[in-house]
């Protein structure tokens, strides 16, 4: 699957995947317009709607309610060096969720691929042609 990257005006950079184009900005104190999501933060969503993805997929396979089901994400950071150390995912189940699933949601949250890339990284190559 190619990625298409395109730079669209001011510190705006775009990628293209599969029709669709993810535009991303910077803030205003970093040069941009704050208009788009920064590329960290996609970065930080992409886990977290991975992760939601699993969890729901779990929920529906077992007609188990999802109405009130919220995920959120966190992150804790070294402060003089800016390198994330943890991030905090944390499932708020729907009132009334059983709660002797709540361990094998967590298993399933856990399943997410963009995780996974993160434990087992790739290797990385940039080419300038």
């Amino acid at each position: 699957m190619p990625v298409s990257i395109s730079f669209p005006g001011g510190v705006k950079v775009a990628a293209q995947v599969d029709g669709f184009e993810i535009v991303t900005d910077q803030p205003a104190e970093d040069g941009g317009e704050g208009s788009a999501p920064a590329p960290y933060d996609l970065f930080l969503a992409s886990i977290g709607t991975c992760a939601g993805f699993y969890v729901m997929r779990f929920c529906q396979e077992r007609d188990l309610p999802t109405e009130g089901l919220e995920m959120s994400l966190d992150i804790e950071r070294d402060m003089e060096t800016r390198k994330l150390l943890k991030v905090i995912l944390d499932i708020k189940m729907p009132e009334g969720f059983p709660s002797k699933y709540h361990k094998a949601v967590q298993k399933a949250a856990e399943l997410c691929s963009v995780k996974k890339a993160l434990t087992y990284p790739p290797e990385f190559e940039t080419t300038v042609s």
